[in-house]
């Protein structure tokens, strides 16, 4: 790993340390304890032992940050200024499914930015990490976003509505006028590995609605070391954890917000 910051380094043996008993629970699914949490929503034994061992990690260093974490909420939630980003697995309807499409996400946030990210797969055992300033990396190469120059040869990536959105016809609707102008889009259920993926360049870009803070809060910084570009749109105040996001190289990215734009206004 070419990086090894006090926060990088953290973060990575967290991610290692809280990736031995998922893989452990990936192989044993019919074992595991499924509860719903809303419609479309899953939470598992698994995510919970994750994020508990994740917390851990993460405190043994810096008990006084804060920490937001997709099944515990808020952590010391007095300290804004330095704040851990967690998503014990992102792509948990994959990993209930045995599709070793998932990850474990951590993001660290510093006086409200994204400074370094680390995206882990156990399953492939590939782990993407960035530092702002330092460059993006999938475990030892040095990664770059794709260098596509026309928006309809390039391959996109989003997510798409869960079943209690109440933007379904939207959502759909801006699928099929995307899909339209673009070679293909492809749907794989990780908003975290989505990025990860643009960062690397397998895909060219990326955008999805309703998305939570922790589901991309580590692809951010990914992305852009990546030499990618991250916008948010349509933002709300009254819900500061949700994010709809669109991702890309340099090249076709005002293409690309120009789809999305499209749609918004009409």
């Amino acid at each position: 790993m070419r990086l090894d910051s006090p926060q990088i380094n953290i973060m990575t043996r967290a991610c290692m340390k809280a990736s031995r008993s998922l893989i452990r629970d990936f192989g044993e699914l019919e074992n595991l304890q499924v509860s719903t949490k809303g419609p479309g929503d899953f939470v598992t034994s698994a995510d919970k032992r994750t994020e508990k061992i994740l917390i851990e990690e993460l405190q043994k260093a810096h008990p006084d940050y804060g920490i937001i974490t997709e099944e515990s909420g808020q952590i010391n939630k007095t300290n804004v200024k330095n704040r851990w980003i967690i998503d014990p697995i992102d792509g948990t309807m994959n990993f209930l499914n045995g599709i070793p499409q998932f990850a474990i996400s951590i993001g660290y946030e510093e006086d409200n930015e994204i400074k370094c990210g680390v995206i882990f797969n156990p399953i492939m055992n590939e782990m993407f990490i960035a530092e702002k300033g330092n460059g993006a990396y999938l475990n030892n190469s040095r990664i770059r976003v794709s260098n596509k120059k026309k928006i309809d040869d390039a391959i996109i990536v989003t997510g798409g509505p869960k079943k209690a959105s109440k933007i379904k016809d939207k959502i759909f609707s801006e699928y099929i006028d995307v899909s339209k102008h673009v070679s293909n889009v492809r749907k794989f259920g990780s908003a975290a590995l989505d990025m990860a993926y643009v960062a690397c360049g397998r895909f060219d870009g990326y955008w999805q609605r309703e998305l939570n803070y922790w589901d991309i809060a580590a692809g951010i910084i990914i992305l852009k070391e990546a030499g990618g570009f991250v916008d948010f749109f349509e933002m709300s105040n009254d819900v500061p954890l949700k994010r709809n996001v669109l991702a890309s190289n340099s090249n076709i990215h005002n293409e690309l917000s120009k789809l999305i734009v499209k749609k918004n206004i009409e």
